[in-house]
């Protein structure tokens, strides 16, 4: 079976204009990722109301507090019916563990679907001097592959990774099925933005992404189901190519 690939970014204001976005790419993005600014905005309802419509929601809040706190908010994103949240895997592996642990058990006891939780490596808006800044010594290669390895040990259903770091989480990582999303995705042309490591759909998906998370270019285009579907038929073409 085919799985789209495509994560649109509803990197907006307001609920309505969210709500007219997903109505344009419905049957288009194969998800759509609420984040920081818009959940702020318009709350859980909003989610609510994009799966109720059919759609799937992959909730970008990036939890990263004490164990306890980041483990009833994964919970929280359970009841919600979201299909991934994410945390910082630098919140250590008590705290991806307590998580994957209470998630688990909330599913199940309540009949929900257990939502992927997949762990922040190294945001792609950083390079060797944001790392430097934080007091870090190695690569951001080096750190995204030891993070990587702490998520799988610690029960996370896959990581956030840049484009740039997705081989690096393939030979890191050999568990079957382990997810990895790469924001940081630009169509060929576009602008960068305040992104720093950054590849093309195209070069995403043959390093071995899962999914790619697009914004700008597309919420940025005259014609966003157009820039939407371009970007799927260029991953597309790849997967072909790559499967001959």
């Amino acid at each position: 079976m085919k799985t789209n690939k495509l994560i649109v970014a509803l990197d907006v204001e307001t609920a309505p204009e969210a709500l007219k976005l997903v109505s344009e790419l419905r049957g288009i993005a194969g998800m759509f990722k609420v984040g920081m600014q818009l959940f702020t905005s318009a709350g859980p309802t909003l989610v609510r109301e994009i799966i109720s419509s059919g759609e799937r929601v992959f909730l970008d809040l990036k939890y990263h507090d004490i164990p306890n706190t980041v483990a009833l908010a994964g919970v929280e994103a359970t009841r919600l019916g979201v299909s991934i949240f994410n945390i910082h895997a630098s919140g250590g592996g008590e705290m991806m563990r307590r998580t994957a642990d209470a998630v688990a058990r909330c599913a199940d006891a309540e009949g929900l679907a257990r939502p992927s939780i997949i762990a922040v490596t190294v945001l792609t808006s950083a390079n060797a001097n944001t790392l430097g800044e934080l007091g870090g010594t190695s690569s951001a290669k080096d750190l995204v592959g030891r993070l990587a390895l702490l998520a799988e040990a610690s029960g996370m259903d896959g990581v956030v990774a840049s484009p740039r770091e997705v081989g690096v989480v393939r030979a890191a990582v050999k568990k079957p099925g382990f997810i990895v999303v790469t924001p940081g995705v630009r169509p060929a042309g576009a602008g960068l933005d305040d992104q720093k490591r950054v590849a093309t759909p195209r070069e995403a998906t043959l390093a071995g992404a899962d999914y790619v998370v697009v914004g700008r270019p597309i919420l940025g285009a005259s014609n966003p189901a157009q820039a939407a579907q371009e970007i799927i038929e260029e991953m597309e073409i790849n997967s072909a190519t790559s499967a001959a």
